[in-house]
């Protein structure tokens, strides 16, 4: 029977006497796995001197690791492998000008339509970690073919990371649907920030349900700009990054 991730009546968290850090650290992560630092190729970094910023921001705050994923969309950000390590190249300048003490390399985020079918036929994909490549698709309703896509992914020997799935409201009456992508297969991402309310509550509500059935396997910051670092800052001095400190995310290991 499908649950509804609906409202609750409010409870206090296991966390709320724990005291609140003085310091923003998710060093215990290491890694992040999902951002957009690479300068202007897609909606995140418009430049250089935003790629500084920011990457000092993640340094600050502890991480060590950074996979950076451009947008791979062919109606808004027609990246490429291409523009991508060409991309990555000026930034790993930037961290040599500025003195950034992290270790950056790039992937993609992936986003699942046809364009996306005929990558998966014609070229080599840029993974996450070994064979794990991050995707996405429409927040506003699951695509038809989405099943029949993930299993060419497989087939074409990738395992799916999906990108921040508490962010598809249309499965948050039918959440059984997460269980599903994890029997097909799938690994499943959560955005730090959807812990904060960031992209409203009913989002809040979905992380929290699945933390607590243990459905996820990374976070990332899907960081774009300063708000978004400013926003990972304050959440990392509240008690709710417990929640993040006391669950087994799989970060760390990206690490190398």
């Amino acid at each position: 029977m499908s649950r509804l991730f609906g409202k609750k009546k409010k409870e206090g968290s296991e966390y709320d006497d724990m005291p609140v850090p003085e310091k923003a650290d998710w060093s215990f992560l290491r890694a992040d796995m999902h951002s957009h630092f690479l300068p202007g190729i897609d909606d995140g970094a418009k430049s250089p001197e935003d790629t500084a910023v920011l990457l000092k921001g993640m340094a600050d705050m502890g991480y060590t690791h950074i996979i950076t994923t451009p947008h791979v969309m062919i109606d808004h950000h027609p990246n490429t492998t291409h523009t991508i390590l060409s991309a990555l190249q000026v930034a790993q300048q930037v961290i040599k000008e500025h003195n950034i003490n992290i270790t950056l390399r790039a992937a993609a985020e992936y986003y699942m339509d046809d364009h996306f079918d005929r990558l998966l036929e014609t070229e080599k994909l840029l993974p996450i970690h070994k064979n794990e490549v991050l995707v996405e698709f429409s927040m506003m309703f699951e695509p038809p073919q989405l099943a029949n896509t993930l299993f060419n992914m497989q087939a074409s020997g990738y395992k799916p990371i999906i990108a921040h799935p508490e962010r598809y409201t249309f499965f948050h009456r039918t959440p059984d649907k997460y269980h599903e992508l994890k029997d097909r297969g799938c690994l499943l991402q959560m955005n730090l920030l959807s812990l904060t309310g960031y992209y409203g509550q009913h989002v809040k509500a979905a992380a929290e349900r699945m933390l607590a059935d243990k459905l996820y396997d990374y976070c990332g910051s899907d960081a774009h700009h300063e708000r978004h670092v400013a926003a990972l800052n304050a959440l990392a001095r509240s008690t709710d990054h417990y929640k993040v400190a006391n669950y087994p995310f799989r970060n760390a290991g990206l690490a190398v």
